[in-house]
């Protein structure tokens, strides 16, 4: 067990070695769509690489409904696990809608030998997510 100050340590050990180790400028908040990001998540127990849509409940629909039609594409070329949750909710209790690719193993960031393993993912899968992004970027804004 780790305490929160240990915990904090290593969690900002592994972005300083994610982002040394595959260093680039990734889109993440900077889609220029109001409530739509690009995000990582690495806890103690799971990591993945997300679509979110967090804005008011008309602007989700709307995103969603587009990227809905651009579903067979995203899981045909870029991200075949894609799983899409038009309903996600999450930990504070917030609403979203979520389009997201787990890492599937067991991994923490807690544990410093999955660390590779993950950074090589994310390096991958967001890579895919962003191409994706920027490839049908004008049909999801619409």
């Amino acid at each position: 067990m780790f305490s929160k100050e240990e915990s904090r340590i290593l969690r900002q050990e592994f972005w300083t070695s994610f982002g040394k180790s595959f260093p680039r400028k990734w889109i993440l908040y900077d889609t220029k769509l109001k409530g739509l990001s690009l995000k990582f998540h690495f806890d103690t127990k799971k990591a993945s690489v997300a679509l979110d849509l967090e804005d008011d409940l008309e602007h989700r629909i709307n995103y969603w409904e587009k990227l809905l039609t651009l579903k067979g594409i995203l899981t045909d070329e870029y991200l075949p696990n894609a799983i899409f949750e038009e309903e996600f909710f999450l930990e504070n209790g917030k609403e979203i809608s979520r389009i997201y690719v787990p890492l599937e193993q067991k991994v923490s960031i807690h544990n410093k030998n999955s660390w590779r393993d993950v950074m090589e993912f994310f390096n991958e899968k967001m890579g895919l997510f962003e191409a994706f992004y920027l490839e049908y970027q004008d049909i999801i804004e619409g």
